[in-house]
């Protein structure tokens, strides 16, 4: 659900920067892109939930997406007009408030995933896992180390 509220508000945020940005185009393209792959990856992970490379596509998916939105938030930060424009400042807040929700909703994810681990392999339960089919969930991990920075904007 926090995914795609996220994909949602992507195209209201890209639609206003347009505006400000016309020579920017290709960190906006960017961005659509990414958020088009990522949207991909959830509808294809959502059908397949047990599909470890689902998972994994859909993580580095995000990752990108992610990477994306810092690049557009550093452009950002270079036209003072475009900060200052009200809709753009409530698009930006709605977009921060939407990664914090992402952000424990991949938590809470873990920390399921963690659980169902541990008590899959735990006694008795070891012993009809396997036959029973029942694979090991893979963790939500951000592989990107840039995705874990903040971005620095140097002018």
């Amino acid at each position: 659900m926090q995914l795609r509220r996220r994909y949602d508000l992507i195209p209201n945020l890209v639609e206003t920067a347009k505006a400000y940005l016309k020579h920017e185009y290709e960190t906006l393209q960017e961005v659509i892109e990414a958020r088009n792959q990522a949207l991909a990856a959830v509808k294809g992970a959502s059908q397949n939930p047990d599909n470890a490379s689902a998972m994994k596509s859909l993580m580095g998916a995000e990752a990108a997406l992610g990477g994306a939105m810092l690049n557009l938030h550093a452009v950002m930060e270079n036209y003072p007009d475009l900060k200052a424009d009200k809709t753009m400042a409530q698009l930006s807040e709605e977009i921060s408030s939407t990664e914090n929700r992402v952000s424990f909703a991949r938590q809470a994810y873990n920390d399921e995933v963690m659980l169902y681990n541990t008590q899959r392999e735990s006694f008795p339960d070891i012993l009809f896992a396997g036959a029973f089919g029942f694979q090991p969930a893979v963790l939500w991990k951000i592989t990107e180390p840039d995705a874990r920075q903040q971005v620095s904007v140097g002018f």
